[in-house]
């Protein structure tokens, strides 16, 4: 770990790097990616040239760290707070009312539970998906959940459609939101005002849901 002047940093030499890459983790670690043979000074000019980009993401690491902190002891599903319950011996999770019983091995629940989501984020999505293909005349092939980093869905050309389980975490207006802006794309492949236009008609609040996403979407993190 090496610092340019009060930000620390760390340097990881690369032979695939083609250029020098700077990147903030979700804990506020900042690291250089130095090509094999670049000079050890491009790491320091590296963060001089982005420290204004590197201290706002170190300050919406910070923001998003303060708001998982404060959840406690429950997690966000669709706009409620689940209570998580350990119970010894368990190793699915499993929704009662308003709790969300874990195994109590804390090495073992957060894969666990991450399954948990992934299968509510099916069960949850799929009719919504179906009733917003139904309203627009359409149809799609094949629905899958993944967990993107940097997408919330996705439409195919040939309506293969995907959807990132984090959105569970989010209020359920957001998660429609997103179902509606990916089943419009089964009409519009693109964004231009025709389909902005086709996701007002069916959703007429999605300016407020597609800037929730923009400010918050970062802290949709178990």
């Amino acid at each position: 770990m090496t610092a340019a002047d009060d930000l620390p940093y760390r340097i990881r030499r690369s032979d695939r790097a083609s250029r020098v890459r700077v990147s903030v983790d979700a804990s506020g670690d900042v690291e250089v990616v130095l090509p094999r043979r670049s000079p050890a000074s491009a790491a320091p000019a590296a963060i001089d040239e982005l420290r204004p980009w590197i201290e706002r993401r170190l300050r919406e690491a910070s923001a998003v760290r303060a708001a998982v902190a404060a959840r406690g002891a429950t997690l966000p599903y669709l706009g409620t707070q689940l209570a998580l319950t350990p119970e010894q011996g368990r190793t699915r999770v499993h929704r009662a009312g308003e709790r969300l019983l874990v195994p109590g091995n804390e090495e073992r629940a957060p894969a666990a539970i991450e399954r948990w989501y992934r299968r509510a984020a099916a069960r949850e999505i799929a009719p919504r998906l179906d009733a917003a293909a139904r309203a627009l005349g359409t149809t799609y092939t094949t629905l899958s959940i993944r967990g993107q980093r940097t997408r919330w869905g996705s439409c195919t050309a040939r309506g293969a459609m995907s959807f990132n389980w984090r959105l569970l975490l989010a209020p359920e207006p957001v998660l429609d939101y997103v179902v509606w802006h990916e089943a419009c794309h089964l009409r519009v492949m693109d964004h231009s005002p025709r389909f902005w236009e086709l996701v007002r008609r069916h959703c007429p609040d999605f300016e407020e849901h597609r800037r929730w996403l923009r400010l918050q979407g970062s802290t949709l993190v178990l």
